[in-house]
Parts: structure tokens; C-alpha cells; sequence
């Protein structure tokens, strides 16, 4: 049996843990530079605000209806997800984690188990430790236990879990197929096209007529809704082969400093996170781009990669390529909307990268620098040690988060005072 624990509406729900009075009342969180709604609480949905709509169109509801709207805290919802996953693996022996709110449980020789008392256990046990809702779908595969999570947030009478063993073809008849995992918004259009309106429509098909029109991924999806296990459990997450970090400014930038310090940024951010993975780069790329819709304005978009002379993860020499690929795709005259850095062809260390005769950089040294700035700031919270190049403060004017909810769990100076 697998089960798939979600947190309910996440981004809101960390935001609540913190300030009660939250609570029952609409809140939208908002997307990089308050530009649209990336979460909504169930009350903020009842009030018709969709998924992805820009900000500006839902300003009459702040007055109206008493709606609170959150900047994107990535920080703090980064934190309570390790909190959320870290508690999951006291239940399980496997546990994958799918993304920041949702995880599997491989409950794999627990048979003999109430596994329906183990789940209410899982989701009082978060909501007393972290204190964000969430429900557990527990089923024979992968894909029964989404859809039992589905049920278990839809049913409004129940206590967020839902067990579908046995007899499940009522489960599968109350499920669309544009429901089901796995199943894009195109296989959804043809499938229908074609009668398959539900989920249990699809288990009656042939499995060459599946094959043939949904490849083999379809089939895998065809057995796992039968009950039969045809997706595998990835505990591990696999190394990423790229990395980035871009952002759009809240105002295009016409300077060159603040540019510079944002790119620093964006090569700082990436530097960490290749780190994080064990790897290192061996390719930086810097891109601009202009507002595309700002049609009266003149264009222009531009990208430069450089080679590093052997692959490196520290942060200093990859803030210094990232200036000079900067300064060989500046013009001046125009406004930048949009800025990124990408890092790639990463390695792990222990492949046996070759190496550079000439190389400017001491490694070891920097790796030891590395080790320390690094630890320095998971100890004490992001950006406590940056480098002269990088924006100083916590925001950049470049970007809007004029609604950012404090770093509860993240900035020293910010935590919760009683």
C-alpha cells in the first residue's frame, strides 16, 4: 500500500501557523514581484479568484470582502516543507518526497497494520508539530493514492483520509480523467474524444489500444489505476544536469549597477544550490531581456556562456563570470526587464574532471571558504554572509515583495515574539 500526504493550500497554511487570525478569513499568496496569485485558502476560491490571475484584478476584494494578500515567503515555506518531510519518515520505512507539499509513504509489509489509524495519526501529528493541515490518500499504487487524496480533500464531512482497498471502482467512476495523474490536458481532450470520460472508463480499454495512442506511460497508468503497482518510487532525488536562478524586476533597469549586484545575486543563489547537490559547473550562461510588451520601447535580448577553466561550485569565481559575461551582452539605452543565470554541464567531484594547469583558483581553499560560508548561512538564516557584490538587505529594489510576511523560521531578527 502507498500513501500520499499534501499538505492543504500550503503557501497559505504557513502563512496562518504564524498569524492566527488567518484564519477563516480569504488570503492569496503572490507570485516573484506580486504579479499574480500562485495559492489561495478555500475561502479566497470561494470568492472566484482563479489560479494565475494577476494581481491587479482582484483589488476590489481586499476592501470588499476583508482579503489578505502574502508576497511568495520561499524561505519560510522551504523551511516548514523540510519540517513537514522530516516528520513523515517516524511513519514509513520509504518515503518520497514528490514536491515541497507532497511526499509518498511506501507502507510495503505494514499489512498487518491499520493503515487507516496510521494515516489519522500522520495528519495529527503534523498539524500538532508544524501545524499545517494536511490529508492522506492511502491505496494500493501510486496513482489510486492521488486519487484518494482528491477524495479525501473533497469530502468536506470527513477528517482528511481516505483508504481505498478492495472494491474501488466507485472511486475511479467519480474521477474525470483530466483527473487522473499523469494524464495531460491533451490525453484528456483525446481520451474523451474517444469516450473515456472517467477514470474507470480507461481500466475497461485494451491495453495495445492504450499503448498505441498513450505510449507506455499510458499503460503504467492504465495497471496503477487496476491496482496494479507500475510506478516506481524515486526516494532519491536525481541531480539536477542544470541550474538557474532568474527573475523579472518589478521596474525595467536601464542602470548598470543594480543590474550587476542582481546578477551577483542570481549567480550567488545558483552557486548554493549546486552545492547543495554535490556538483559543479562547468558553463555559465547570463541572459537579458527587455519588457516584450512594451511595444513602443526598443528591444533587445541578449546571452553570453562562459567556460570555466576547470568545473568549480564556488561562489567567487562564478559572480566574477557572471559580471564578465554581463558586460559582454550590456547596451546601454535600453530597459531590462528580465535577468538569469544558468549553470551547466555539472558533475559530481569524484568523476575526475580534468584540470587546468593555469587555473587562477585555489581549490581547496575555496571549497574549505565554501564549507564555511555555507554553514554559516543554514545556521543563521540566507544572505547572513554575501559577498561586496550581491545587493545588500533582504530585498532588492529591482523586485516588488511589498507584502513579505517576516523569516519566522529563517532571520534571527525576525522570529516570532510572544
Amino acid at each position: 500500500m502507498t500513501a500520499l500526504v499534501d499538505v492543504n493550500n500550503f503557501y497559505v497554511s504557513c502563512e496562518r501557523v504564524f498569524n492566527p487570525g488567518l484564519r477563516g478569513v480569504p488570503v492569496v499568496v503572490l507570485s516573484n514581484n506580486d504579479g499574480c496569485v500562485v495559492a489561495r485558502s478555500e475561502e479566497a476560491k470561494a470568492l472566484g479568484i482563479a489560479m494565475g490571475q494577476p494581481f491587479f484584478e482582484i483589488q476590489d476584494k481586499i476592501k470588499k470582502n476583508g482579503l489578505q494578500v502574502y508576497s511568495s515567503n520561499y524561505a519560510l515555506y522551504g523551511d516548514m516543507s523540510a519540517r513537514v518531510m522530516n516528520l513523515l519518515h517516524r511513519f514509513a520505512p520509504e518515503v518520497e518526497i514528490y514536491s515541497i507539499d507532497e511526499a509518498f509513504l511506501d507502507f510495503t509489509g505494514m499489512e498487518h497494520t491499520d493503515l487507516y489509524a496510521r494515516a489519522l495519526e500522520i495528519r495529527e501529528t503534523i498539524l500538532r508539530c508544524v501545524g499545517v493541515p494536511v490529508c492522506v490518500g492511502v491505496a494500493p499504487t501510486k496513482v489510486l493514492a492521488k486519487i484518494a487524496n482528491r477524495l479525501a480533500k473533497k469530502d468536506k464531512s470527513g477528517n482528511g483520509v481516505q483508504l481505498l482497498s478492495g472494491d474501488f471502482r466507485k472511486a475511479l467512476q467519480a474521477t474525470e480523467i483530466g483527473d487522473v495523474w499523469g494524464i495531460g490536458r491533451q490525453y484528456a481532450v483525446f481520451l474523451q474524444q474517444h469516450g473515456v470520460k472517467t477514470a474507470h472508463d480507461f481500466t475497461q480499454a485494451s491495453d495495445a489500444w492504450v499503448r498505441a495512442n498513450l505510449s507506455v506511460t499510458g499503460l503504467r497508468i492504465k495497471k496503477e489505476l487496476q491496482g496494479v503497482p507500475s510506478v516506481k518510487a524515486e526516494t532519491e532525488i536525481p541531480a539536477r544536469k542544470s541550474i538557474g536562478t532568474t527573475r523579472s524586476f518589478r521596474q525595467p533597469v536601464p542602470a548598470g549597477p543594480e543590474l550587476r549586484a542582481a546578477v551577483a545575486d542570481f549567480a550567488a543563489r545558483c552557486a548554493e544550490k549546486l552545492r547543495r547537490q554535490n556538483g559543479q559547473a562547468s558553463t555559465l550562461t547570463v541572459f537579458l531581456q527587455t519588457n516584450r510588451f512594451a511595444k513602443e520601447e526598443p528591444q533587445y535580448g541578449g546571452a553570453f556562456s562562459v567556460s570555466f577553466a576547470a568545473p568549480t561550485s564556488s561562489t567567487l569565481p562564478i559572480i566574477r563570470a557572471a559580471h564578465y559575461a554581463l558586460e559582454k551582452i550590456f547596451r546601454s539605452g535600453y530597459r531590462y526587464k528580465r535577468a538569469g543565470v544558468l549553470l551547466s554541464g555539472i558533475t559530481p567531484p569524484d568523476q575526475g574532471a580534468q584540470l587546468c594547469m593555469f587555473d587562477p583558483v585555489d581549490r581547496d581553499k575555496h571549497q574549505q571558504l565554501m564549507t564555511v560560508f555555507d554553514s554559516l548561512n543554514v545556521r543563521y538564516g540566507r544572505n547572513t554572509i554575501k559577498t561586496g557584490a550581491q545587493n545588500t538587505g533582504r530585498q532588492t529594489r529591482l523586485t516588488s515583495q511589498s507584502k513579505l510576511s517576516p523569516g519566522y523560521t529563517t532571520v534571527w531578527e525576525e522570529i516570532l515574539c510572544v
